[in-house]
């Protein structure tokens, strides 16, 4: 995978009224491609899920995806105002989640930020309230240049 800009990522999670939130700053890849936003980058220790690459697919802002693939598989649907039910990879084996999704603002191509806003449940009880904040930083690649 070859990296071509800086992200940082916000993860805000609500569970039963207090609110952790972390921060990420990575090296990621991003494309375009048929009209879809792709952010991908490597998990660390940082993250939890060393030895997996995490993969973001917005399309416009309806729907988007969150896959997660190496020493831990999930994947996430995310589509306004639909519940869809997905499949999380834990260290106890996989279970069947559903995400109801509230929000999804993608300007990535405008001003390379990404929102997203869903809700967690398994079997039908609350787990969760999720935001996701992103925002990509071009980086630069500079040639060193001697004066001769």
């Amino acid at each position: 995978m070859k990296d071509n800009v800086l992200i940082s990522l916000t993860s805000i999670q609500w569970q039963d009224n207090e609110k952790t939130e972390t921060e990420l700053m990575t090296r990621a890849n991003y494309r375009t491609e048929h009209g879809r936003d792709i952010i991908s980058y490597e998990d660390t220790s940082a993250t939890g899920f060393e030895g997996s690459v995490t993969t973001i697919t917005a399309e416009g802002s309806g729907s988007a995806s969150i896959v997660r693939s190496g020493t831990a598989n999930s994947v996430l649907s995310l589509e306004i105002g639909r519940k869809h039910y997905c499949q999380y990879g834990t260290p106890y084996g996989p279970l069947q989640i559903g995400v109801y999704t509230h929000a999804i603002r993608n300007t990535l191509a405008r001003d390379g930020k990404l929102y997203l806003k869903y809700t967690l449940d398994l079997n039908s009880s609350y787990l969760s309230d999720n935001e996701i904040i992103m925002t990509i930083h071009k980086t630069n690649k500079r040639k060193d240049h001697t004066n001769v």
